[in-house]
């Protein structure tokens, strides 16, 4: 880089659309250019730092990802475009295709039409407040039309209702979900105050108290034994009883390789989960989490359910021939497909219905397992590691009213014992320090 002649050695000139920097009276360094803008516009942005090597190299950061093509959203924009900007550049590689997806969901259906149009940079937490209460006292049919775009002449069940015909049913968002679109709004701003666009998440600053816990139906003892003796039979009787004895979620059970089980030694490998996804259909994915890559001991009777499975597995395989697929999973159609997690839940409901049993969902087989194991004393920690929870208060907090039954107990229990301390009995009353508690 040239110095012209009589020019002083700090006024060093900058390449075109290298952008400028200098710096401000308060001692701020402050580097400004151009970049690409979403609506394939160039705008020109500001960034700061504490020297100049520090804000031109943020400056450089920033039209670097330009040149890759990758819009620079500035806090002067709307929240819409930078929600956008963030869903499909940062969250799109950070979250898992299905997470992506819900995310998606939220961010068009409630955080754009509620709190699209204003500037990033001026969101108060007052706004979120003033959009958070609005949303929970809203009929959702009523504010997003879904009955009205019923087709009249559609089936029954389907006729157009609530706001199509002028009477609201007052169908409200739970708190949970509240509490789910709150946190994606957080996780949007914060990555706007890690890139500096922000100066403070005020979405933090809005409390909307803590849910409740969603509500499940565990089985108890006698219906879980009713319904390991309605599956047996079945042919996909080997999930159900590894599903209620190990917990297992309904994706990492149809995601589950023979290569995962070493049926010798009674242990499986827990590495992946099947699900369907947008863009790829049914596809194999990682576990929910890091904590949910464990390796787990198998009771013998799934041992010996796993060993007629994969001998009934094998006459498919020679019935088929060569018309069989060989997917390597241990759940598979009898084409040796992989297993649709819809049509898991459609077997399972009518194994219910044949069974007699109330209906439940599927995932709360899982919690069945976890409740089962508390009631018989297992120690917390260890229904920890086989639900492959990411920290044990999470499996604290969700089976707290399970470790309340069995305080109840504890406590009648030492109830009974100071009964029998009140007893009369002969000569004087024995001290509570020499009873004998059983």
């Amino acid at each position: 880089m040239t110095t012209p002649q009589g020019a002083p050695a700090s006024r060093r000139t900058r390449a075109n659309g290298d952008g400028t920097v200098y710096q401000r009276k308060d001692s701020r360094w402050e580097a400004a250019g151009y970049v690409l803008a979403p609506g394939n516009t160039r705008k020109r942005i500001r960034v700061y730092g504490s020297s100049r090597t520090d804000a031109l190299a943020k400056l450089t950061e920033k039209i670097a990802a330009s040149n890759r093509g990758v819009p620079v959203i500035t806090a002067q924009g709307s929240l819409a475009a930078y929600l956008t900007y963030w869903l499909e550049n940062v969250a799109v590689h950070q979250l898992r295709e299905t997470t992506h997806t819900r995310y998606t969901t939220v961010v068009e259906q409630y955080l754009i039409p509620g709190l699209g149009k204003k500037k990033l940079a001026k969101l108060t937490a007052k706004d979120v407040r003033t959009w958070l209460n609005d949303l929970r006292t809203a009929c959702q049919c009523c504010a997003r039309g879904i009955d009205a775009r019923r087709d009249p002449n559609g089936q029954a069940s389907r006729r157009p209702r609530c706001c199509a015909i002028g009477q609201c049913c007052r169908k409200r968002l739970s708190p949970l979900t509240l509490a789910y679109i709150h946190s994606v709004l957080k996780s949007a701003l914060e990555h706007a105050v890690r890139e500096e666009e922000i100066p403070r998440n005020v979405a933090r600053n809005v409390r909307t108290g803590t849910p409740r816990p969603r509500r499940f139906n565990p089985l108890t003892t006698d219906e879980a034994r009713q319904f390991l003796a309605a599956a047996h039979g079945h042919r996909l009787a080997a999930l159900f009883e590894l599903a209620l004895r190990t917990g297992l979620r309904k994706g990492e059970l149809l995601g589950l390789n023979w290569e995962d089980l070493d049926l010798d030694s009674g242990t499986a490998s827990i590495r992946r989960t099947l699900q369907r996804t947008t863009s790829r259909g049914l596809a194999t994915l990682p576990t929910k989490t890091i904590s949910s890559e464990r390796r787990i001991a198998l009771p013998a009777s799934c041992v010996t359910s796993l060993r007629t499975h994969r001998e009934r597995q094998a006459r498919e395989r020679d019935l088929a021939g060569s018309a069989r697929q060989g997917s390597g999973h241990v759940f598979t159609r009898p084409d040796g497909h992989p297993i649709e997690p819809a049509t898991l839940t459609r077997h399972f409901n009518t194994l219910l219905r044949e069974a007699r049993l109330r209906p439940i969902r599927f995932h709360d087989l899982r919690h069945s397992t976890a409740t089962l194991l508390l009631e018989q004393g297992v120690e917390l920690v260890v229904i920890k590691e086989l639900l492959g929870h990411a920290h044990i208060g999470v499996t604290a907090t969700v089976y707290a009213h399970v470790r309340l039954h069995l305080q109840r107990q504890a406590i009648d229990l030492l109830g009974r014992a100071l009964g029998r301390l009140a007893e009369p009995g002969d000569g004087d009353d024995p001290s509570v320090g020499a009873a004998v508690v059983r």
